[in-house]
């Protein structure tokens, strides 16, 4: 008897109704092994594993991707969206003021309480995003001189 192996990119593009292409393939592998990476430092890792691919392409192929609930896209205030593949659970960003660093919060205390509005106005509430600002440890660090 054999374990079951995990799912390809292209058995989860195409569970997700998606068409396998390489750009596609690229772009998840790109996102799900970077750090909450903006279009630009997407573009440049789906080209060094596809050659050339347009600006206008990765657009189109993060839109299906976060469509399919694929990758996740952030949009902080103030700064261009960034893309992540952790998905599935209701985590929370911190974000520095000054260098702009992001990382993932899990939710404060017990199963996503966030998700439990004071009042709901009658939205059925699947997801919360929050967004926590400060400075990260490298830029509240006093520099020596």
């Amino acid at each position: 008897m054999t374990a079951a192996q995990p799912p390809t990119v292209a058995d989860e593009l195409r569970g997700a109704g998606l068409r396998v292409t390489a750009a596609r393939v690229a772009l998840l592998d790109t996102v799900r092994h970077g750090d909450h990476l903006g279009v630009e430092v997407i573009a440049s890792g789906v080209r060094e594993r596809v050659g050339h691919i347009s600006v206008q392409a990765v657009y189109e192929g993060l839109h299906a991707l976060t469509a399919a609930g694929l990758i996740r896209r952030i949009e902080p205030a103030g700064s261009p969206a960034r893309f992540e593949g952790r998905v599935g659970d209701n985590h929370h960003h911190v974000i520095c003021r000054s260098c702009g660093a992001v990382a993932d919060v899990d939710c404060a205390v017990g199963d996503a309480p966030c998700l439990t509005a004071s009042n709901d106005r009658g939205f059925v509430i699947d997801e919360a995003e929050v967004i926590y600002w400060g400075l990260c440890p490298g830029c509240s660090t006093p520099s020596s001189s």
